[in-house]
């Protein structure tokens, strides 16, 4: 008769299986639904609008927002493919771009849009097919926006450089956007500021029909100007002396003080003078030859002194936007207007796309708050720390 083992070597002799916990089980079918939801949660962060104000030179300007502010969301350069846009545009790029529009108009809620330029990455060279597919992609983007009031100022990456400037393909192209003229200028009143946006293109240009038709919204404008300050201050009318049209950029007597025009809003930026108050630049545009190619024109093109001193002298603008330069950038020029580049809203032309935000005051001062993507920031801040 064989001996029974003892019960402890029994027990060890004897295979057993591993309890696995009841907890455990509960949660494994959850897992996907986690990590998608983990997925969905960080995606929302990082697409979320990263805000700071733009110091000004009135130190006791109150940053605050106030209820009758104007808030003006101001994009530029948004380099556009439509149906040349490969699977990286459609798939990444456009979709994280509508992604950020959304959200900052969910965070920010402008009360109006508006593209300094460049909606297009080829716009001079398109179709009008191909035009009226960048139109679709740029309204799919917008999402949101496109209840809201909207202006768009026209680029040389839209119409192309002066050499080849067409009145018909300028006209055309107008007409695709609200508030534009056949010259692509256009003038415009909210909440009682006053804009005007200029085809800067045109004034590159030499004696032709677009540029004498720039310098006839220019004068239009300044006579405006002109008599809306002569009924509040009963000055003599000399309206007269400005009504002829201006072949070449000549200087007129304009007591109007500086800043008491209207925003204007131009693609190429006026010209620049030495100073040693020139806002923080950016470092991170890419010259939009990666993905893009180049347009007409360098980065650095502007317009000519003579047509920044007219401009200045005639329109007594309250404060200037520009862009083309894919850099943001705050400038005040000799006569003390201040002027404001916007960056690229790509990824085609930087590495940290984004816009700005103006918010109008009741005083007529403009509080500028410059806003980019989170995530973009977050990852240049993280090669900064490995270089």
């Amino acid at each position: 008769m064989v001996n029974p083992l003892p019960s402890h070597i029994r027990s060890l002799s004897q295979p057993h299986s591993r309890k696995v916990p009841s907890m455990a089980i509960a949660w494994k079918p959850l897992l996907p639904l986690l990590l998608v939801s983990a997925i969905i949660i960080h995606e929302e962060w990082l697409s979320t609008p990263s805000c700071e104000t733009v110091p000004s030179s009135n130190l006791d300007e109150p940053t605050e927002d106030h209820p009758e502010d104007l808030k003006v969301m101001m994009v530029a350069d948004l380099l556009l493919l439509g149906s040349e846009a490969g699977y990286v545009d459609l798939l990444f790029r456009d979709y994280y771009m509508s992604k950020f529009f959304r959200k900052s108009f969910e965070s920010l809620k402008p009360d109006m849009l508006l593209v300094l330029g460049d909606v297009s990455a080829r716009g001079w060279e398109l179709s009008r097919s191909k035009w009226m597919s960048v139109l679709h992609q740029f309204h799919r983007i917008l999402g949101p926006f496109l209840g809201l009031p909207l202006h768009v100022v026209l680029g040389d990456r839209d119409i192309g450089e002066c050499s080849k400037l067409s009145s018909n393909s300028v006209g055309w192209i107008a007409g695709r956007f609200p508030g534009l003229d056949m010259a692509g200028c256009g003038a415009f009143e909210i909440s009682n500021v006053s804009f005007v946006s200029l085809n800067a293109v045109a004034l590159l240009c030499g004696n032709n029909d677009l540029r004498f038709s720039i310098e006839k919204v220019i004068e239009s404008e300044c006579l405006d100007l002109r008599t809306d300050m002569e009924s509040v201050t009963r000055l003599v009318d000399e309206s007269s002396k400005i009504k002829k049209r201006v072949h070449d950029f000549r200087l007129r007597d304009n007591a109007i003080s500086s800043g008491s025009g209207p925003v204007l809003l131009l693609h190429f930026p006026l010209r620049q003078v030495a100073t040693a108050n020139c806002g923080s630049r950016s470092s991170n545009a890419m010259d939009g030859r990666w993905f893009v190619g180049t347009g007409p024109y360098k980065l650095l093109q502007s317009l000519p002194p003579n047509a920044t001193e007219y401009i200045l002298h005639a329109l007594k603008p309250r404060i200037v936007f520009s862009a083309h330069t894919h850099e943001f950038s705050s400038h005040v020029h000799p006569d003390g207007t201040r002027e404001v580049t916007v960056p690229a809203m790509t990824w085609n032309a930087r590495d940290d796309p984004g816009f700005i935000v103006a918010n109008f005051r009741r005083n007529n001062k403009a509080v500028i708050h410059r806003v980019s993507i989170l995530f973009a920031w977050r990852l240049e801040m993280r090669k900064k720390n490995m270089d």
